[in-house]
């Protein structure tokens, strides 16, 4: 595109990174999520042949999963500078929404393994680090049947509701815990992956105030997995239920005990920093469907002459610009300030989070309308981008529930 990209003073490092993440988002990640949103049954996305794979390994393979794992692991936590950790994100997801969030998700357990001084959770994360086949993958097991915003809002006062409680319940019994419950659908990797980060209810009578962390193996007795979940988009992420049945834990795996803790850990730092990745992920999102639609309407040709030239298109497209542009300042300025000022600030990432999606997906309608007929067409990109899009207003906590917890923090 013709218009430059406001990245100033990037370092030799950053710029590397940059024009890393965008070969790899050009030549692997967006060539299969199209291929891989194109296959009609979700299963044959998570096939043992599927390209899906293949993006994992790349990614291994470019040292990508090292960058939020600490250094006494093997990962490069705090090596790569925060702008780099912005381009990534961006990167990957103008690719691909679906594989960018399938690819971040993968090393929440192992990110939890690492903070633990036990010998064996420490071994799966240098396991995890030094693993370029994609053998081992994470998932955040956090969203159940019945539960799926009442966990944004533990940290409210009347989140101590019983009736609120998680389903999942551990029951600790002298050095271990018994698992039992079902997680839903929309686990992410659920049905693909190795290790969970699985949350859990410690004490049902505090209702989402009684909660705790675990890290769980997924090849236990009494752990299984629905089918892959088919969806209207980011069909290439992979998503499932799982079924816990009386499983049995040591207590090391218990990662977060104190519920109070845990309460802090769930209300700030786990939703401020989900909400700022996402709100850089579809950021990017939003940029790829400008500049989809820019292209489009360069080679299209009516009345003579290219639609870029037509006054509505041109001022339709200016201010698709933007809105893309002041969506990608905030959530820059909020991933900044985050990663500098842990646990950050909720009510930046949550807004950044919501104004980032819904600037996708209404750039990406529009996308569409620009494209006319063409736009409906599946031989296009944009009408895939638009589906991925529209997801992300609901996915990790739908927009309305989080700027509503977000308010909490004015």
């Amino acid at each position: 595109m013709n218009y430059p990209d406001l990245d100033i003073n990037l370092t030799e490092d950053e710029t590397a990174i940059k024009d890393m993440v965008q070969r790899f988002g050009e030549e692997v990640v967006r060539p299969a999520g199209i291929r891989l949103d194109k296959l009609a049954d979700p299963a044959d996305v998570i096939a043992a042949d599927s390209e899906l794979w293949d993006v994992h390994r790349a990614y291994r393979e470019l040292g990508l999963h090292k960058f939020r794992l600490p250094k006494s692991v093997g990962g490069m936590a705090g090596e790569v500078s925060m702008l780099s950790s912005i381009l990534i994100g961006e990167g990957i997801g103008y690719a691909d929404s679906g594989l960018a969030i399938s690819l971040a998700v993968t090393g929440s357990p192992f990110a939890y393994a690492a903070m633990s001084d036990d010998p064996e959770l420490q071994g799966w994360a240098r396991a995890y680090v030094e693993d370029k086949n994609a053998e081992m993958i994470g998932c955040w097991a956090i969203t159940e049947p019945d539960h799926g915003s009442d966990w944004i809002m533990a940290g409210e006062p009347t989140s101590n509701n019983p009736r609120m409680a998680p389903g999942v319940r551990a029951i600790k019994q002298g050095d271990e815990y018994i698992l039992t419950g079902q997680k839903s659908s929309w686990v992410s990797n659920g049905t693909i992956s190795t290790h969970a980060s699985l949350h859990v209810s410690l004490e049902p009578e505090q209702g989402m105030h009684g909660t705790g962390i675990c890290i769980l193996p997924l090849d236990l007795p009494g752990i299984r997995r629905g089918p892959p979940l088919d969806k209207l988009g980011q069909r290439a992420l992979n998503q499932g239920e799982i079924f816990l049945d009386e499983v049995t834990i040591p207590r090391k795996y218990m990662i977060v005990p104190d519920t109070s803790q845990a309460n802090t850990i769930i209300g700030e730092n786990i939703w401020a920093g989900a909400n700022t990745g996402m709100s850089v992920t579809f950021g990017g999102v939003a940029k790829s469907a400008l500049d989809e639609a820019i292209k489009y309407a360069s080679e299209r040709v009516q009345g003579g002459v290219p639609i870029m030239e037509h006054q509505n298109i041109k001022l339709k497209l200016m201010k698709m610009f933007q809105m893309v542009e002041a969506a990608r300042s905030l959530s820059r300025r909020t991933m900044a300030y985050n990663l500098n000022n842990p646990p950050g600030s909720l009510a930046h990432a949550v807004s950044a989070k919501a104004l980032s999606t819904e600037t996708a997906f209404l750039v990406a309608s529009e996308a569409v309308q620009i494209h006319g007929g063409n736009g409906l067409s599946k031989e296009y990109v944009i009408e895939k981008i638009m589906r991925d899009a529209r997801a992300s207003m609901i996915e990790d906590g739908t927009n309305e529930v989080l700027l509503l917890r977000g308010a909490a923090f004015l």
